[in-house]
């Protein structure tokens, strides 16, 4: 039976420092485009949101883009932007929100969240939710390939890329599909760095690391980089390093990583109290409720 882990469980060490590096939002600039252009448009017209769509839309961004929950997987991100509707006092009280509650079951359980194991579930099943959430998930993809090109990495990312891997292993990790990532990185050349590129089919971002790391790394030798508090958790996780790609400031984070931390990191330098400010900036600079509910 074909193991869609066995690449990370047989990761090619080859220097004494691993460097995990996420994608959307972190490396490339295509957080905007994905959500606006493709994500939430598949939304309204799978979910039959039509009715509410500005405030679906709003909700939608708020989740994805400028809140704590960043960066999560897209179907915990459509479950929260529902219950953000549910809640929002300025929905009308006639308007349908889907509760998908087959959806929220499967979340529940399955720690691969993908189209794989969501199409499996949903001809096990015949639920529904299911159905439509692989219709939608299937839809978001079909989007994302014909609609984000040209979306460049953020200034300094290859020269950062560059430097670590002279000493450094890396290895993509996100929650978007490995097709879409190999496509994405080898349009701008960077795939060159990498050598792995692991999405969603291999598990979570907690998964990519340990499975990666373990045995081969000493944890003070392993680095996240990412733009998101889910990054940030599993880092946490697997209890290795963390650099935060400030949202709205990722230029600045990049050029940061290229003149300083990853010589910090590289060179062992990289301590709590360097990683620590850099946190605590991170977190504070992410919204934790929408101006509605404030």
């Amino acid at each position: 039976m074909h193991d869609p882990q066995a690449p990370l469980k047989s990761f090619p060490r080859k220097h004494s420092h691993l460097v995990c590096v996420d994608s959307d939002g972190t490396a490339l600039d295509t957080m905007e485009v994905k959500h606006k252009e493709c994500f939430i448009p598949n939304t309204i017209r799978y979910w039959d949101l039509q009715p509410v769509a500005r405030y679906a839309r709003q909700a939608a961004e708020f989740v994805n883009l400028y809140s704590r929950d960043r960066g999560i997987n897209r179907f915990p991100a459509l479950l929260k932007t529902f219950d953000l509707l549910e809640h929002w006092p300025g929905v009308p009280a006639w308007a349908k929100i889907p509760r998908a509650e087959g959806l929220r079951a499967w979340i529940q359980h399955e720690t691969r969240l993908n189209n794989e194991t969501l199409r499996e579930a949903a001809e096990r099943t015949g639920d529904p939710d299911l159905k439509r959430a692989l219709a939608w998930s299937t839809a978001v993809n079909e989007t994302v390939a014909i609609t984000v090109h040209h979306c460049p990495p953020f200034p300094f990312v290859r020269e950062s890329l560059e430097r670590l891997a002279a000493r450094a292993d890396i290895m993509v990790s996100s929650v978007m599909p490995a097709e879409a990532l190999a496509r994405e990185w080898n349009e701008h050349g960077i795939a060159q760095y990498a050598a792995l590129i692991a999405g969603q089919e291999m598990g979570g971002k907690r998964e990519h690391i340990a499975l990666a790391s373990e045995g081969r790394y000493d944890r003070e030798r392993v680095l996240m980089i990412g733009d998101a508090p889910a990054d940030l958790a599993a880092a946490k996780a697997n209890r290795v390093r963390f650099f935060p790609i400030f949202p709205e400031r990722e230029a600045e984070s990049w050029r940061l990583m290229y003149a300083e931390a990853a010589e910090k990191f590289l060179g062992d330098g990289y301590d709590d109290a360097y990683e620590g400010a850099l946190i605590a900036g991170f977190e504070k600079s992410l919204q934790e409720k929408p101006s509605w509910m404030t």
